[in-house]
């Protein structure tokens, strides 16, 4: 393979096959649980459709054309399947690129969005009938991320977010500037993290107010469409329960140039069905003075829902120690309900000790609350009386999140009428149901238990069994302990099954075939292996189909990895894998290695531990050198690994972890580096895991960068990046300085910018050229 050939170059075989196999369906379970619909994805898009023209505003990323999202997948295909037969939705429209799809509460309909050359339009599909048809002309504004649009409980009632009639489809605007771009600051601590598509001027604050307002209306399935309220640029909306309110969040002037949208200023109001205020809910201030470090928030009220198992009861939450974790506090959080009509005051509700989280709800006597503090990884799982907030919480789990083999699982919900997740209660409301992923130090089992609420004693119903891997997808009928599950082996591919919990009998939903027949017979092995202090570590070891150690010898090897952090060093050692998964090949996996005769060691255990009040990164640099070490030499014992043919890489954190082992060691013989940062002065108020700023950690800073230690890296090392990655503190020019200082320094360095690309590449001809420029690399020298 010629490397300074220009153009995109094709990956050898088969991996170039690989790539262009058909994915997978995804599947959704239909409100009514008894059917799934599989939704086909096309193969991978063409360098054109990224490369179409693209606004870059505030952190949202706008087609122009269609006043969409600028970077989409779509489905082309849409069936319907009971486990029997399959069915095609018919009439779907030509060319079809659907996105956005939901369920109607009842299960009778779907509705989803075609993209047009000129537009997004709003479809549904009758399940019945199995045919679809279009709703609306291409006018849905989806600029900003999200659903544009939202069921009504009746199931016969869309409400959706337009483009304002007699809007022009493009702005004009003067190009000619009227003046300098003045920004200031007057004794406001405003610490924010580094990122990407903010706002540079007036012309992009014209852009941003004329492409994100928007004209609710509602419209029926029978294709009756009424204007609700007036335009305005709202950012979210989200219908009563009960269909007979919107709550409404629209931006609000002014602008900021140093944080993304979803801090600017807005208000919270409460529409009727007619679209009329009938209540302004908050005024909520711009937010670029939020505390630095994790767990903090807005001061004020924040966190703005609907309570989903009752007609139409608004909660949110406000912070009690001005939004700051640093502060001292009883407690952190108070959350606060106010029930329809709303003419009453709003009720306070219970305070947390931790920072409120997740909130799931059940009844009125019943709700779980997930409360959560940074500095110790510490989460509590509550339940409480919604109506009886004054009774307090009673504590169900206090654990470390980081602790996986004492994870209990997440609480299983099923839809109501109104179509909203709430909790599935059983024994009459007395127990509630849990489905985990069972991590162990044998692998992960997933199982699904039943918590006796008055006891809070677990009972285990089941648990998946080797050698298969099964986990709990939704429980179908909590009396006759029906269960659809995802099944899989090391050699079969996953597919949806109902297992009946009471007899063991196992009915098939779905017989997708083996994805990748060249791969057919690849094996999967949990190695374990200790480090120089003696902390255990694992990872999976991936070796080519027919390898025989003592005809084949020892092989060149890639180790592919991403660094995390922990407060402790005995979970840091726990097993999260399975060895009885199926080997999942995504566009970006290094397992296509595999068909060119190298060993992957994917994912192996790159933890950075700092206990107690030890901050992880102060050893970083040592820890990733003694866990690098550990891997390698337990490869090269195994007789599997040549010492001298040993690569490393990694995407994103693990890229930065790939050019610092090339820094700081002479194990490797190259390095990918694939989208990642190397100077961590450009990401002063911190990054990844570390909440301390540049100023308050500057040794560590300068330490952890391996762009300061670039005259150390006499590895060959291979740097990918995306032009365009819109991902926090991972600028293009992070690569492209790394890439100049390597050059000064006359080191072996190759950089490959991708036109149009994010942070994870998209287009075919962008990762097939990156898998050409990995097997070229490694090829050339390991």
């Amino acid at each position: 393979m010629n490397q300074n050939s220009t153009g995109y170059q094709q990956p050898p075989e088969p991996i170039n096959s690989l790539l262009n196999a058909p994915s997978t369906p995804l599947v959704s379970l239909a409100p009514t649980q008894d059917k799934l619909l599989l939704l086909s994805q096309p193969s991978l898009p063409p360098i054109e459709e990224l490369a179409q023209e693209e606004l870059r505003l505030a952190g949202i990323r706008i087609n122009p054309k269609t006043n969409g999202s600028s970077r989409s997948q779509y489905y082309n295909k849409l069936e319907l399947t009971d486990g029997k037969t399959i069915s095609p939705i018919k009439k779907l429209p030509r060319k079809a690129k659907l996105k956005h799809l939901s369920w109607s509460p009842d299960g009778s309909h779907i509705a989803f969005t075609q993209t047009k050359e000129k537009g997004l339009e709003l479809w549904v599909a009758n399940l019945e009938t199995l045919e679809a048809k279009k709703l609306t002309k291409p006018i849905l504004n989806s600029a900003i991320t999200g659903l544009p649009y939202s069921w009504l409980s009746d199931s016969k009632t869309i409400v959706f977010k337009a483009i304002p009639k007699g809007r022009g489809r493009k702005l004009k605007l003067d190009v000619l500037p009227k003046g300098p771009i003045i920004q200031e600051n007057k004794d406001k601590t405003s610490a924010v993290r580094t990122y990407q598509d903010l706002l540079r001027n007036v012309e992009d604050e014209s852009r941003f107010e004329h492409y994100t307002t928007a004209q609710l209306k509602s419209i029926t399935l029978d294709g009756e469409e009424k204007k609700l309220g007036e335009a305005n640029m709202i950012r979210a909306f989200s219908p009563s329960p009960d269909g007979k309110y919107l709550l409404v969040y629209t931006i609000q002037k002014p602008f900021s140039k140093v944080v993304l949208y979803d801090r600017f200023p807005f208000h919270v109001e409460i529409w009727n069905r007619e679209g009329e205020v009938i209540k302004t809910i908050a005024k909520v201030p711009v937010a670029d003075d939020i505390p630095t470090g994790f767990g903090a928030v807005r001061k004020g009220a924040r966190s703005f829902t609907w309570r989903t198992d009752v007609p139409a009861t608004l909660y949110w939450v406000e912070a009690l120690d001005g939004g700051d974790p640093k502060e001292e506090a009883d407690f952190r959080d108070q959350l606060f309900a106010w029930k329809a009509p709303f003419g009453a005051a709003p009720k306070p509700s219970i305070k947390t000790e931790l920072r409120l989280g997740a909130l799931r709800w059940g009844s009125d006597d019943l709700a779980v609350t997930v409360e959560w503090q940074w500095k110790n990884r510490q989460m509590r799982t509550s339940v409480f009386s919604p109506n009886q907030p004054e009774k307090g919480k009673k504590l169900l789990f206090d654990r470390s999140w980081e602790d996986q083999y004492n994870d209990p699982g997440d609480f299983e919900t099923i839809r109501n009428k109104y179509g909203r997740r709430v909790l599935l209660l059983g024994d009459e409301g007395k127990s509630m149901f849990l489905l985990g992923d069972g991590a162990s130090p044998n692998g992960k089992f997933p199982f699904i238990d039943k918590l006796h609420l008055d006891s809070l004693e677990k009972q285990r119903l089941w648990q998946s069994e080797a050698p298969y891997f099964e986990s709990p997808m939704a429980i179908l009928d909590v009396k006759k302990l029906r269960v659809l599950t995802l099944r899989e082996s090391a050699k079969e591919q996953p597919n949806y099954v109902i297992r009946d919990l009471v007899t063991g009998s196992l009915t098939s939903m779905t017989h997708f075939p083996h994805p990748y027949e060249s791969l057919k017979g690849l094996k999967k092995e949990i190695i374990r292996y200790k480090r120089r202090d003696g902390i255990e570590l694992n990872g999976k070891l991936y070796l080519p189909i027919g390898y025989d150690k003592d005809k084949d010898g020892r092989l060149p090897v890639l180790l592919w990895a991403y660094p995390r952090e922990f407060k402790s060093a005995e979970v840091a050692s726990q097993i999260t894998d399975s060895p009885y998964q199926f080997p999942h090949l995504s566009y970006h996996s290094p397992l296509h290695l595999l068909t060119q005769g190298y060993a992957v060691l994917e994912g192996f255990s790159m933890p950075i531990i700092g206990e107690g009040d030890e901050e992880p990164n102060e050893t970083f640099t040592e820890q990733l050198i003694m866990n690098a070490k550990a891997a390698i030499d337990t490869l090269v014992d195994m007789g599997v690994a040549d010492r001298k043919r040993i690569a490393v890489g990694g995407h994103s954190y693990g890229a930065f972890m790939t050019a610092n082992l090339l820094a700081h060691t002479n194990f490797f013989a190259a390095g990918i580096a694939r989208s990642g940062a190397y100077n961590r002065t450009l990401t002063p108020f911190g990054f990844q895991a570390e909440e301390r700023t540049f100023w308050e950690a500057p040794e560590t800073y300068i330490k952890m960068s391996p762009f300061t230690h670039a005259d150390k890296i006499k590895t060959p090392l291979l740097l990918i990046h995306g032009e365009a990655d819109n991902n926090s503190g991972t600028y293009p020019m992070q690569s492209e300085r790394l890439y100049s200082a390597l050059k000064g320094q006359g080191a072996t360095v190759r950089l490959v910018m991708f036109p149009h690309e994010s942070h994870s590449y998209q287009a075919e001809e962008s990762l097939k050229h990156m898998h050409w420029e990995t097997v070229s690399w490694l090829n050339r020298y390991v």
